[in-house]
Parts: C-alpha cells; structure tokens; sequence
C-alpha cells in the first residue's frame, strides 16, 4: 500500500493545537488506583470540552472506552441520549461506580477524587480559564474531527496508545472519531525526562527511558520502542506505529477510502 503524506499545514495545525494548550496533556503522574473496569467517555475529538476531559486522563494515566459522538453520528449519540437525556458532550459513564456525568470540569474533578486520590491541581480549579484556552486552541483545527463521515463499525475495540496533546496522536484521533470507530485510548504520558526526546534522537543516542507507566512498559517490550500513536486492531490482527499509514489503514479499512 502506498501511503499519502500528512499535509505539513495538517501537522502544523494540530502542533499549534498542542502550543497553545502550554503543554497540557502531555506528563502523567498516576493515579492512586485504577478502575477494575474501564471507564466509559463519550467524545467528540474537535470539541474544547472534551479535550480537557482526555487531557486529566493523560495526567491520570487513565485508559478508556472512547466512543465517538461526530456531529450527524448515528451509532453512540442515539445511546448518550437515551441513558443521560440530552446529547452533550462530554459524557462519562463509570461502570465500577454507576456515575454519569456531562460536565467537563466535573468529570475532571469526579476523576481527580475517585481515581487520582489528590487535590485537583490549580490549574483545573481555574476552569473556566482552562475552557476558554482550550476553545481558543480548537480555531486552529477549523472542525477537523468533528463531523460524520460514511463508514463500517468494527466487531471489537480498536486500541490506540496515545497521549492528548501528540500532534500525530490527535490526527488520528480526529480519524477514529470521523468514522465512528470506538477504541480504547491507552493513555501514554511522559514521566521521565528521556521521553521528552523525539524517538529518532532517543534511538541515535541509544537513551531508553525507563518509565513507571504500564502502557509505556508493555509497548517497549512488545514491539521493542516507545512511539505514539501506536494502533492495534484485532479484528485484523493488525499493529502500527506512525500516523500517516494508521490514517490510511482506518480509511482504506473501515471509511470506503473516504
């Protein structure tokens, strides 16, 4: 399969996106405890509001069942508002504790004190500064990730290792949610400051960082480097490093080469 090229304004884009949230969604200090079953957030990948919500679950080093919710979607919003009674977005649904909740400032906050077992972070008690900077950084996007595009479902979850404010990471984010696709978002956030290195210079200096995050771990020993985005689908028994060829591989896969 010949692979299409990420446009450089699309990559520039998303890294302004990045720039802009200062960094946010980027470094994980785990959570006290992990939920025996994972969480459950139904998103849109362009909303402001939702992206604060995965940004703590990167902070939390949070797994979850992401469903995507696109603007014209069909296959999870009709269930958003038949269990909550309106489709907004975001929404979390726990099943280890029976909660649901919209906000999210109080996903946030409901995350930090169930799982985090800490204070909510200063930043987050300023909520309303982080909505205004996250709807800001979102202009830059112009709606990329927000709306339905034509498409097949999978029979199982899709996995993608990710951390929020990858720029490569968000493209394909932004792709899964067009298309409707659910999967698990393995959260990836850096701990050490190795990690902070771009994966050719790590590998040119032969650094390998040893990080305490179960994900990170399990990624290094299996495939043996630590990249994101990194996408498994067992439906396929497919696995992949690099944005470009996961972009392609979903479309060609499940989109009809939309």
């Amino acid at each position: 399969m010949k692979y299409l090229k990420i446009r450089p304004i699309n990559f520039a884009s998303s890294l302004l996106v990045s720039l802009a949230r200062t960094g946010t969604g980027i470094s994980s200090n785990a959570a006290a405890i992990k939920p025996e079953i994972c969480l459950m957030l139904f998103d849109i990948e362009g909303c402001p509001y939702c992206r604060l919500v995965r940004e703590a679950l990167t902070e939390l080093d949070l797994d979850a069942e992401i469903y995507p919710c696109p603007k014209s979607g069909t296959r999870y919003r009709p269930l958003v508002l038949e269990t909550g009674g309106k489709a907004q977005f975001p929404f979390l649904s726990d099943p280890n504790t029976g909660v649901q909740i919209y906000e999210s400032l109080g996903i946030i906050e409901y995350l930090f004190e169930t799982y985090g077992k800490r204070a909510l972070p200063l930043k987050w008690q300023f909520g309303k500064l982080q909505k205004l900077s996250s709807m800001a950084a979102n202009t830059v996007r112009l709606g990329v990730g927000q709306t339905k595009k034509a498409s097949r479902a999978p029979e199982q979850l899709l996995e993608l290792y990710s951390f929020e404010a990858s720029p490569y990471a968000r493209i394909v984010r932004e792709c899964l949610c067009e298309l409707e696709i659910p999967y698990i978002l393995r959260s990836c956030g850096r701990t050490e400051l190795g990690e902070w290195l771009l994966p050719p210079i790590r590998d040119a200096l032969n650094i390998k960082p040893s990080s305490a995050l179960t994900n990170r771990k399990h990624l290094q020993s299996t495939e043996g480097k630590m990249a994101i985005p990194y996408l498994v689908d067992p439906n396929n028994s497919v696995a992949m490093f690099d944005s470009t060829k996961i972009v392609e591989y979903l479309r060609v896969t499940y989109g009809n080469n939309l």
